[in-house]
């Protein structure tokens, strides 16, 4: 039987069924060609369960699907910073679509969070690129294990809702490789995923489903990428120059049209046949490498909600904690406020939403427990206070020992397909933890939300633990982690401004209806918070733990081309716990706009009390370099770095000075406008310099603080203001770029 990949096969196809091939067929399924017995594969949504749909097909979770193991939201499991737990997470994904007949599953989303109203933040798990790049591999390694491909998404440049069909993500190249690139860069090079779903909008005015340098020179070219590139669900403008750009499958497909309108292209010369079969060919191995029985089959789901409970537990964050408030294990009474306890929202909307298998809600696990004080508090459906439920919660709260408020944003403000307006939780909500604080000193607040928001009550409160979207099993985790059955070990993977405003793109996001204008560049985050000195509620990395964790001994060694980062960790509490240490690198060699630090690695540790670990991780060369827009590469400059090591981006014990030179010797060629001090630091030059008669005159300004600082700023054509002349100038050049 001729393979159904191989260039025989491809020519038994005639015109028509290479074109049904490139298009979906029946919203969630490949094409099929019965002549053939090539078989038909089945996609669907998954970035936090699968969302199989038995009937009545849609886009954006309308319709009833199969029930699945509804998992954390990706926007919590990124503060795992846990590669393994996201590559059982992938597992658990790839066996659930496997035993359903799913052959690829669309996720994860790794979107960078440049702004916290992007509407889909829930989706995505980092402001950084190497956290989104390293969980996104771990994840999809995970699900490719089990036989499943998956579709990471969206690329690229996806960062808001609003106009997502059309709108324009203009930025500069920079800021396209460092910051928006990079962590699909690291995936695809490590992880090989089977797909890549272009995402709607443009980039500096190409859409991306048209757009050749983006889907064919970086992502094919330069990365190496062999799989199929699909649509979004009806991203595709123009069929036949998407396929001309790089686009593989157009998804979900216009039915015939979509046929007749590459068979048209073919026949009138708008498209070649030759371009078509590459398309054809890809699709074809996706459907060979990928294709699962498609009967469904019973698999373990207990077990998957028990991982499900596990992996939400361990990626909570506590954000505050005086007096150690928590854990609850001691306390006598406690008070269970708000809505958001009993109707929990623990995943999200649109094409994420999953059909879930057992949910728990913290209401019901409390009561198990013997906690039964509960007050609704505030309706979900409203936004401003009730002032007899308050006054209801007041009272309760007083008679308390200690307070739970349940409090986060309702997924009616936050969902795919629209952007947020406001980082603040709804009025009565606001006004239930303000009361209730004013009465009880031992209030904590529960969230529940997709991304990061303000807290005005912040300092009035005793503790704050951030769930976001806890998946199906919430009611367990939380209460595991307000008891301390789990040591909370989470950290947040995105900055949490004091207030909107505080944010870079406050003022420009969402402000035209065409264009999305990147005016922060590769200041993203924490890279924004830390130029501007701008205080934050909550840094990027930051997580609190019920022990304590200190950090001691570091080294760093120059291994030449890559650095070699170790040092210890001692848990100094009396419980195990885990911790998150994150190694930051700032760069004091180049001489263009840098971040002050920039993330670099990061490693989660398991400590019993009392217990030392040494940590020793290698940072390579990229780790070093910044992407030339000019010359169209990543730049490592020779020069001085600093390696941070801390509990977050702001609380960093250790740091380390290290002068790096891992390239050649010669220099960057020198021209009239190449500075003098550049010229003074190089010692190859100083031959040059001397047999030019030049290092008198310069060595004499160099003795002399002041016209030294000047000379560093006087370009070499200037220095007949020294007195060096024209021939000497001349001389010096001619030497100076024979130098090797």
């Amino acid at each position: 039987m001729t393979s159904p990949i191989s260039n025989e096969f491809i020519q038994q196809l005639t015109l028509t069924e290479k074109a049904s091939l490139v298009s979906g067929k029946d919203f969630w399924f490949t094409a099929g060609i019965d002549r053939l017995n090539l078989e038909k594969i089945m996609m669907t949504d998954g970035p936090s369960g699968l969302r199989k749909q038995a009937d009545s097909a849609d886009a954006l979770g309308l319709n009833q699907s199969v029930k699945a193991i509804t998992f954390p939201a990706s926007a919590l499991t990124a503060a795992s910073f846990d590669r393994h737990a996201l590559t059982t997470l992938g597992k658990n994904l790839g066996e659930a679509a496997k035993n359903e007949g799913v052959s690829v599953l669309l996720g994860p989303g790794i979107n960078m969070k440049r702004s916290p109203l992007a509407g889909r933040n829930f989706e995505y798990f980092s402001e950084d690129p190497l956290v989104a790049g390293e969980l996104g591999a771990a994840y999809v390694n995970g699900v490719q294990s089990q036989g499943v491909g998956v579709s990471v998404k969206h690329f690229a440049a996806n960062n808001r809702e609003n106009q997502r069909f059309t709108s324009s993500s203009n930025m500069s190249e920079r800021a396209l490789r460092e910051i928006y690139l990079a962590a699909f860069e690291r995936i695809v090079v490590n992880a090989h995923p089977a797909t890549l779903m272009c995402s709607y909008n443009a980039i500096n005015g190409t859409l991306n489903s048209q757009n050749f340098k983006l889907l064919t020179k970086i992502l094919r070219d330069e990365w190496g990428f062999d799989g199929v590139v699909m649509s979004d669900w009806g991203a595709v403008a123009d069929h036949v120059a998407a396929l001309r750009a790089g686009l593989d499958l157009e998804m979900p497909g216009k039915g015939p049209q979509s046929v007749t309108e590459i068979v048209d292209a073919v026949n009138h010369g708008d498209l070649t046949e030759a371009t078509l079969d590459i398309a054809v060919k890809r699709v074809l191995k996706m459907v060979h490498d990928w294709h699962v029985d498609s009967q469904p089959k019973p698999y373990d789901k207990d077990a998957q909600h028990e991982f499900a409970r596990k992996l939400a537990a361990n990626s909570m964050v506590l954000l505050k904690n005086d007096d150690h408030t928590l854990p609850l294990a001691n306390a006598k009474d406690v008070a269970i406020l708000g809505e958001l306890a009993d109707k929990p929202r623990y995943q999200g909307g649109g094409s994420s939403h999953v059909n879930a298998y057992r949910i728990t809600t913290p209401l019901e696990v409390a009561e198990a427990a013997g906690n039964t004080n509960y007050q609704a508090a505030y309706s979900l459906d409203a936004t401003e206070a009730d002032a007899d439920q308050i006054a209801k919660a007041v009272v309760a709260a007083k008679q308390a020992d200690k307070v739970v408020i349940f409090a986060g944003v309702p997924e009616a403000l936050e969902s795919e397909g629209f952007d947020k307006t406001s980082m603040a939780l709804p009025d009565n909500q606001n006004d239930l933890i303000t009361q209730v604080a004013a009465v009880n000193a031992h209030t904590i607040v529960v969230l529940q939300n997709g991304s990061a928001v303000e807290m005005p009550w912040a300092d009035d409160v005793a503790a704050i633990l951030e769930t976001y979207l806890a998946g199906e099993a919430v009611g367990e985790a939380t209460w595991d982690v307000l008891t301390g059955v789990v040591n909370p070990s989470g950290k947040l993977a995105e900055s949490f401004p004091i207030k909107l405003a505080d944010n870079p793109t406050f003022g420009t996001f969402n402000a035209s209806p065409l264009t999305e204008t990147y005016h922060d560049d590769i200041f993203v985050g924490y890279r924004y918070y830390d130029l501007k000195q701008r205080a934050v509620r909550f840094p990027f990395g930051y997580g609190l733990s019920y022990t304590h964790f200190s950090y001691h001994d570091l080294t760093v060694t120059d291994k030449d081309q890559s650095v070699e980062v170790s040092y210890q960790i001692t848990n100094d509490g009396d419980v195990a716990g885990q911790e998150t240490s994150q190694i930051y690198v700032a760069n004091h060699a180049s001489l263009v706009e840098m971040p002050v630090k920039e993330l670099r690695d990061f490693a989660k540790t398991e400590l019993a009390a009392g217990e030392t670990k040494t940590i020793t991780r290698t940072l390579p060369r990229r780790a070093f370099s910044w992407y030339n827009a000019e010359t169209s590469n990543w730049q490592m400059d020779d020069g001085d770095y600093t390696i941070f090591v801390g509990r977050s981006s702001r609380d960093l014990d250790l740091h380390q000075d290290v002068t790096l030179a891992w390239n050649p010797q010669a220099g960057a060629p020198v021209t009239p406008d190449t500075y003098i001090g550049a010229i003074m630091a190089r010692p190859d030059l100083r031959a040059a310099l001397e047999e030019t008669d030049m290092a008198k005159s310069f060595d004499a300004l160099a003795g002399n603080d002041t016209n030294s600082e000047m000379m560093k700023n006087m370009p070499l054509r200037s220095a007949i203001m020294v007195g060096v002349s024209v021939d000497q100038l001349n001389a010096f050049l001619k030497l100076a770029n024979q130098v090797k």
